[in-house]
């Protein structure tokens, strides 16, 4: 295992070796999965005998259609079937999103999901990232996101709440203020994948806000939540228009066999998964008491199934990384390769207790030699202090505040001996007005005897570059930049279904058959500035030459409806 690790991480297009891959490597004994955010206390030792004993069955026959699955879905969810598209993993779903609701920029806030930025990037869209401060613990400023996205003139929004890798996590109302403050935007998607975690208040999801609304999608996995990441699946809830245009072009039989089976058995589980979510909550607070022990390690407060960590200084997460899998069979997820992050920090899964010692065992071993009163580190790598995935944005946006380089699209699709267009510096958009910020609780990073991490600089490189900028001279309301004004007052591009929509529903009622205007049959768009996602995948070191070679029977009752507006 030991010499084929670099080259494990390196083979592989997702940014881990898969649990098989290691496990061939290990002589059939997988490592300790502190890497891919999975519920361990899901399904229970019953439900897997149960699954076991129908193997045959499951793997011989087709799966009944998505509309039968989604339908008993949406009887445990109390939710309408035509408001939700069920798909392959909630990344078959972004695929589609991108494909057919984004039509030319997508702003996201950085360190986030992967498939946010790589996805619309891989289409030739404008991705305009919006840099979380280390500094103030990576929370996320809405008021300060809706500027920016009004400064760039960006169309659709996307937020995960909680936040991957941070676990950072939004109040309803912010986010409902959000939503109806960029209400004239395309879309915006809020991605709730972790939620289910959360217990920072008792209804936090916004999905009966969703199906209200004409341009509003929330994404939810089921992969992450059951602990089943190898079935793929998840849904979307919008309103009846957006969940049909996404529902219509999805594969047919693109649910297994699997899925079904698992959502058929869940109106005989529900308090069972409830106790999971209790389980990783308690677990999660006594895994960040255990890490916050070790000297210079930084553990930032999490609403996920997992907790962000700053190594110490001199720490490269490569080497704690590779280490901690070749010496003790450790697998943990090291964040150089997310954009806005770097090699500094680690994403680790909350686990049970007995395999939390195991990790703070062998992260004592690898960080200070095994006594913590040393204050010996791993080696630096021979690059450029710590290893950053996107070290071009981190030095453009912190030079441009994210106004980019021209002409960068043209010099990546030059032909090998063609000459590009020399990229020509883009001037940074007018200043705007200061914005309080959306109330919410700070984020406190945990008291660290370290200085505090630089940014790497990589010459070179840039971010995407902008539209044109729109400017918005005053702020609206409670703080917030104002949408253009159209005729009665309403945002110049608002839907006209939204002038309809009532402000606040008192359950889920299926929304009109709205649209998106001028979405139907917009062409794919051209590269607009993006950037490649091979050009956002930095190194400090150069690339090494590849090697040769319906509920009932004691079903979830209230139980069902928490599953979106999960109790804490």
């Amino acid at each position: 295992m030991a010499g084929n690790v670099t080259s494990l991480f390196r083979g592989t297009a997702a940014h881990s070796p898969s649990m098989a891959a290691l496990t061939r490597e290990g002589d059939g004994a997988g490592p300790v999965d502190f890497c891919i955010p999975c519920n361990p206390y899901f399904p229970t030792p019953a439900m897997f005998d149960e699954l076991a004993s129908r193997l045959r069955e499951i793997i011989t026959y087709y799966p009944s259609s998505a509309d039968t699955i989604t339908s008993e879905l949406c009887s445990l969810l109390q939710l309408p079937p035509q408001c939700v598209a069920m798909g392959n993993g909630s990344t078959e779903l972004i695929t589609w999103i991108d494909h057919l609701l984004v039509r030319e920029s997508l702003a996201i806030p950085v360190p986030t999901f992967g498939r946010w930025t790589d996805q619309p990037m891989e289409t030739g869209k404008r991705v305009d990232m919006f840099p979380l401060q280390e500094s103030n613990g990576f929370a996320l400023d809405l008021a300060a996101y809706a500027k920016f996205i009004r400064s760039r003139g960006t169309k659709v929004a996307v937020i995960c709440n909680p936040n991957n890798p941070d676990g950072g996590f939004l109040p309803r109302q912010s986010v409902i203020q959000f939503m109806d403050a960029l209400a004239d935007l395309d879309l915006i998607v809020i991605d709730e994948s972790f939620l289910e975690f959360a217990d920072a208040e008792s209804e936090p999801s916004v999905v009966e806000d969703a199906v209200m609304r004409p341009n509003v999608i929330v994404l939810r996995s089921l992969g992450k939540n059951f602990g089943l990441h190898g079935i793929r699946f998840g849904y979307m809830v919008a309103n009846p228009s957006l969940a049909g245009k996404v529902r219509s072009m999805l594969p047919k039989w693109n649910l297994n066999s699997f899925a079904e089976t698992v959502v058929f058995m869940l109106k005989n589980h529900g308090k069972e998964y409830m106790e999971s979510l209790h389980m990783v909550r308690r677990d999660r607070l006594d895994m960040a008491r255990q890490l916050s022990a070790l000297p210079g390690l930084t553990i930032y407060p999490s609403q996920g199934n997992f907790l962000f960590v700053r190594l110490p200084v001199g720490a490269e997460g490569t080497v704690v990384r590779d280490r901690l899998l070749t010496e003790h069979r450790i697998l943990v997820r090291e964040c150089g390769n997310k954009v806005g992050s770097s090699s500094r920090f680690l994403r680790l899964v909350v686990r049970p207790q007995t395999d939390v010692r195991r990790l703070v065992a062998g992260l004592e071993q690898v960080l200070y030699g095994g006594s913590r009163k040393e204050a010996a580190v791993p080696e630096l790598s021979n690059g450029t202090g710590y290893g950053s995935g996107t070290a071009m944005v981190d030095r453009l946006v912190g030079s441009t505040n994210g106004a980019g380089v021209q002409g960068l699209a043209a010099q990546a699709n030059a032909w090998p001996g063609q000459p590009a267009p020399a990229p020509q510096p883009v001037a940074a958009a007018a200043p705007q007005p200061s914005l309080p910020s959306v109330p919410q609780q700070p984020r406190p990073a945990a008291a660290s005897p370290y200085p505090a991490q630089q940014p790497a600089q990589a010459p070179g490189y840039s971010a995407p570059q902008p539209a044109a900028a729109q400017a918005y001279p005053s702020p609206g309301p409670s703080g917030w930049p104002a949408a253009p004004q159209g005729p009665g007052g309403m945002p110049a591009q608002m839907p006209p279904a939204a002038m309809q929509a009532p402000a606040q529903s008192p359950g889920l009622q299926p929304a009109a058959q709205t649209g998106m205007p001028g979405m139907a049959g917009a062409a794919s768009m051209g590269a607009q500035g993006g950037l490649t996602a091979a050009q956002v995948r930095g190194r400090t070191q150069p690339e090494p030459p590849p090697p040769q070679s319906s509920s009932n029977g004691g079903g979830w009752g209230a139980v069902g409806a928490m599953l979106y507006n999960q109790a804490g």
